[in-house]
């Protein structure tokens, strides 16, 4: 067993966290409030300031980026960060993993695998691909060691509102209220089971084939929102599920308020087109495949109704 740093304590740090502390794993949870699981201790500090993240990661076998500057921020306060995170790698000889996304590809008109470019062209998509890049090249000059493993939209257990189908979609389907969703709910799409993030990126921390590569997360069949959620309602046996798409009028009228939803336009090719992630590489090196999607909205259901 080894030691883990955990930078992050929302959805994905707290998961993961947990899931070291099970396997036998020393964690340390680091965020800037100091708050956490209860399964990890937790230390208060800011994952800019290189000289403390080295302190607290000395003798760490993996350092894990959970880290989720906000949405609308990401190319002012990713850069100085993930800086800071790599350089604590080179520093303790920790394995970098980090939690990546699919934004680095930008549009595209086939499943995502992970040979594609990243050609991105809008600030997000820019900025975690040279997170990337620049990981990559450390490990190729060894200076470090790193992996990165990308997820597509969150759900599962613990899922918030920075996902389109958490904590603004599953309760009030739940609830037999309806759901509103960005754009056309019935075009396909992946979305990612947390805890098969969690279980990817402690596997990636600790088997040495990950490492100097980029990985998607194990992830089911696409699945339109409509029909994700009418599979959620049978199960859960809630009503049927009323799912609309928000009208362009009221994401714009949010969006002058909301610097988070004025940011989601930049993004909508997301969700106007098919998003369809290819994890056939993760699952055949580990032989790991994703949680059957009715088990994971089982999972998700049977959270909801504790929360």
């Amino acid at each position: 067993m080894g030691k883990h740093v955990v930078v992050g304590a929302g959805q994905v740090g707290r998961g993961l966290a947990g899931l070291l502390a099970e396997q036998g794993h020393e964690v340390v949870v680091v965020s800037r409030s100091g708050s956490g699981p209860d399964s990890a201790p937790t230390v208060a500090a800011d994952a800019t300031d290189q000289n403390r993240l080295i302190e607290i990661t000395k003798g760490a076998d993996a350092l894990h980026n959970c880290a989720a500057p906000p949405y609308h921020r990401w190319p002012q306060e990713w850069p100085p960060l993930f800086a800071a995170l790599l350089a604590t790698a080179e520093a303790t000889g920790a394995v970098l993993v980090t939690a990546g996304n699919l934004y680095g590809y930008g549009p595209v008109d086939r499943p995502m695998t992970e040979d594609l470019p990243l050609a991105a062209t809008l600030a997000k998509g820019r900025v975690r691909a040279k997170m990337w890049t620049d990981a990559l090249a450390a490990h190729q000059a060894g200076r470090a060691r790193v992996t990165e493993v990308r997820s597509s939209d969150y759900f599962g257990p613990g899922a918030g509102d920075q996902t389109p189908v958490g904590s603004r979609f599953v309760p009030p389907l739940l609830a037999g209220k309806r759901a509103m969703f960005p754009t056309d709910p019935t075009i396909p799409h992946s979305w990612t089971y947390l805890p098969d993030v969690v279980r990817a990126m402690a596997l990636a921390a600790t088997d040495e084939r990950a490492w100097g590569h980029a990985w998607h997360v194990p992830t089911n069949a696409a699945m339109s929102p409509q029909e994700l959620a009418e599979r959620l309602c049978k199960l859960a046996g809630a009503p049927a599920p009323r799912v609309s798409q928000m009208p362009r009028w009221a994401m714009s009228a949010i969006g002058a308020v909301s610097p988070v939803v004025r940011e989601l336009k930049k993004t909508r090719y997301q969700f106007d087109r098919p998003f369809l992630v290819d994890s056939a590489a993760f699952e055949t090196t580990f032989g790991i495949g994703p949680t059957p999607m009715d088990d994971a909205l089982r999972g998700t259901i049977a959270w909801e109704r504790r929360a």
